[in-house]
């Protein structure tokens, strides 16, 4: 085949060596338009599975990068005058100037036509000319915008700005700096890339780096390769201490905007997008020459393996987006994580570290453990005796099995069953399933159970099949489950109240989720005339004054069922889009009156059903309220209104937020993924300093432990899962070989608290190895050249 390469970075000049190595009769030209010595940037870094799939795909390469690498274990946080360190994460780095001139080196070898300091021919003439155009011409591609009405990209401009610099100090680990500046937290990452220097990376939210006189920048007409000189003197005296005394090295130095990019399609006929063209991930989870490299051998692979070009095109881009995709997932929690770094820096130091760690979700509290458990050994005690005024013995176990404190109501440990309809109450009375079903969850070890959502009125119902408190019968059966839980459980029990508002009158879930009855509708009520789906759910009635005052009665009643029923807690619904949500939400509320309008007005009643039931609720036992953090559409809450939503309801007696998100439009496009909603949950705990609840696929014991470690939470709440294992806590437990307080077995149970043998096993494993190999003498491994 005849292949053009349209940009000679690491990507490029990769693909092309390999393309030529498994077919020296392809003829491939590379068209960079820099000269062959230019590079912008210092370091790169790479991971261990990446490294194997370079060993394996041209071991020549492989070897000259071996022989250029600095490699260490070590990340250290500097934080508050401390320096926390945390081994075991493998890291190798080279100059990205050195990788260049192998791959350059290895492309003259094998016959690539490699044209340094030239601008490719037109790709429109170069796709007529050649069996394949492959495009890796990085972030500005002009080849992805010539083609965006195919390639269909999406430019994901963020809220920090940051700048790449290099200097001559050795960093011995992968080192993050934090500093609290006058103008806000600035933050350095940085590690060694060979036995002369490192790179580091200054961030900050574009609110600092305003406020620090950095914008003035803006003004400069820097060309390329020319750096902001002022702000890396800036630079270098915020970082002196950090720096040793070493010197800032700038190259192409100014300050960006990180650009997230997608592509809905990667291939177009013989044309293909490769590294920062299809696709960017935020630098703090790793390289983009690592995806780029990644990308190059993929493809080289399918043309190799496949026929035809559109099918081997096909093939690697069916092969690379869901690797990308999930890298780009970790990168957007780790990239927004530092974009709210400002509401972690109240945490002590080693939550703090922790925290950081764990950012992308892809570290967690299990894999630090296996990485270095000395450092989790350290975290663990200092959460242990940090949650001893919430009746903890100080004693370190798993941070999930610690107690909790919810208002006055004391709970044995952090997680939460969540709410989760079971469509099968008659006339709103719960049945033995009921009771079969909270009872089990509560036997399961979960420190607090909670029904799924209790309707106040037979027209607040969603289905049928709903549960209700609108009449002392229903009241009875509960009463019949709470004994239960109460007089042969620890957990909790508590109450959700809501009103289904513009989502009632629905068939059950299994007969056809959110669709409207065949027959015996009842009519539906919201805060707007507007349907949940337009021509399909009936148009409800916009509640006027009668209308709110006769639903506060019902929710007030059904609260006063609830306490003579013995929950423990109760829990107000304003999620979903039922009721209260619809009111909450500028999506649903389109009034203009008191009610509808700026955020204050669309509160108002939420907070007065709130402050009804709150006045006829015992004292001493806690309330709760769910929110939909989001509606996952443009226009929906925002970020700000909804702090000020759990602003508003902790200041009305709330004694936690439980934070889900969406459900209020079928146009909804959540970010759907493990523990996605949990960094709602963790602003308004981080910045509010409200206690939190976080919900919505958190399925793990180890994503548990790593929220309410990392502070991102106080409580967590696990559905699905539960239904899966009713005993999930429990089993939890065993897993982590944790038997205490924290995780309490019936006692006609506990001969069955160990885990049941699975059969055969491989262990205990002989020993094979005459001379072990070395360690270092802590377990941490540091870049030290010539020591």
């Amino acid at each position: 085949m005849r292949i053009a390469v349209i940009g000679g970075g690491p990507g490029g000049l990769y693909f092309a060596a390999l393309a030529k190595q498994l077919d020296p009769g392809h003829d491939i030209t590379v068209w960079e338009r820099n000269a062959a010595d230019d590079t912008f940037g210092f370091g790169v870094v790479f991971s261990d599975e990446t490294l194997g799939g370079i060993e394996h795909a041209d071991p020549v390469v492989h070897a000259a990068m071996e022989r250029e690498f600095a490699r260490w274990d070590d990340i250290d946080v500097h934080f508050r005058g401390q320096r926390i360190t945390s081994g075991g994460h493998g890291f190798a780095a080279m100059g990205r100037k050195r990788l260049l001139q192998i791959l350059q080196e290895r492309c003259l070898e094998l016959g690539v036509d490699v044209r340094f300091s030239t601008e490719a021919p037109d790709v429109a003439q170069l796709r007529q000319d050649h069996d394949l155009v492959v495009a890796c011409d990085g972030l500005n591609s002009a080849v992805r915008t010539k083609y965006a009405d195919h390639f269909l990209p999406t430019l994901d401009v963020r809220r920090c700005r940051y700048m790449w610099l290099g200097t001559d100090t050795v960093f011995e680990a992968f080192t993050f700096d934090i500093r609290e500046t006058e103008h806000g937290v600035m933050q350095m990452h940085g590690y060694p890339f060979d036995a002369h220097g490192s790179t580091f990376i200054i961030e900050m939210h574009d609110d600092v780096w305003r406020r620090a006189g950095f914008g003035a920048g803006e003004a400069l007409d820097l060309t390329p390769g020319e750096s902001d000189e002022r702000a890396v003197e800036a630079v270098r005296e915020i970082f002196a201490d950090v720096l040793d005394g070493g010197r800032v090295l700038a190259n192409n130095s100014k300050w960006i905007s990180f650009t997230t990019v997608r592509n809905e399609r990667w291939c177009h006929d013989n044309l293909v997008l490769l590294g920062d063209a299809a696709h960017t991930a935020h630098f703090s989870i790793g390289s983009g020459t690592k995806l780029a490299m990644e990308d190059a051998l993929a493809l080289a692979a399918c043309l190799h393996e496949v026929g035809t070009v559109p099918a081997a095109l096909a093939a690697y881009e069916a092969e690379r987006k869901p690797v990308v995709a999930s890298t780009q997932r970790a990168a957007q929690a780790s990239l927004e994580w530092f974009e709210n770094l400002g509401q972690y820096v109240e945490q002590p130091p080693l939550q703090f570290a922790f925290n950081i760690l764990t950012r992308s979700r892809r570290i967690t509290y299990d894999n630090l453990r296996l990485r270095d458990p000395g450092f989790i050994a350290d975290v663990d005690a200092w959460f242990a005796d940090a949650t001893r005024q919430a009746g903890g013995d100080g004693r370190p176990r798993p941070p999930m099995f610690h107690p909790f404190r919810l208002g006055e109501l004391e709970l044995c440990n952090r997680v939460v069953v969540s709410p989760m309809d079971m469509y099968v109450a008659v006339e709103g009375v719960p049945t033995d399933f009921h009771l079969v079903h909270l009872g089990g969850k509560a036997l399961g070890g979960a420190g607090l159970v909670m029904t799924e959502m209790v309707c106040v009125s037979p027209e607040g119902r969603i289905t049928p099949g709903c549960t209700g408190l609108w009449s002392d019968a229903q009241a009875a059966a509960w009463r019949r489950v709470t004994d239960f839980v109460h007089a042969s459980s620890r957990a909790k029990i508590g109450l959700q109240l809501g009103h289904s508002g513009p989502k009632g009158s629905t068939k059950l879930m299994w007969e056809g989720i959110d669709q409207p009855l065949d027959s015996g509708n009842w009519p539906v009520v919201s805060a707007s005339a507007r349907p949940y789906r337009e021509g399909v759910n009936q148009v409800p009635k916009a509640l006027d004054r009668a209308g709110m005052d006769a639903i506060v009665a019902e929710f007030v009643a059904a609260t006063e069922r609830g306490a003579r029923a013995g929950f423990d807690l109760v829990e107000l619904h304003c999620a979903h889009g039922y009721l209260l949500s619809a009111f909450l939400s500028p999506v649903t509320n389109r009034r203009t009156d008191a009610y509808g309008g700026p955020i204050e007005n669309r509160l108002r009643f939420p907070l007065e059903v709130f402050a009804a039931m709150r006045a006829v609720w015992p004292a001493d036992k806690p309330m709760t309220v769910r929110i939909s953090a989001t509606d996952w559409v443009d226009g929906g809450i925002s970020l700000e209104d909804t702090l000020e939503v759990a602003r508003a309801f902790e200041r009305a007696g709330a004694a936690a937020v439980d934070v889900s998100t969406g459900q209020v439009t079928p146009d909804e496009q959540p970010a759907f993924g493990r523990s996605y909603q949990t960094p709602f949950a963790d602003a308004i705990r981080n910045v509010l300093h409200i206690p939190t609840i976080a919900v919505g696929v958190i399925s793990s014991a180890d994503d548990v432990n790593t929220i309410i470690l990392s502070g991102r939470a106080d409580l967590c709440a696990v559905g699905r899962a539960h239904l899966y294992d009713p005993n999930w806590t429990l089993h939890a437990a065993v897993d982590q070989d944790y038997d205490g307080p924290g995780a309490p077995w019936p006692d006609p149970w506990r001969a069955g608290r160990r885990k049941p043998q699975s059969g055969r096993t491989d262990g205990p494993r002989p020993r094979l190895e005459l001379i072990r190999r070395a360690q270092a003498p802590d377990g941490h491994q540091r870049w030290r050249p010539g020591r």
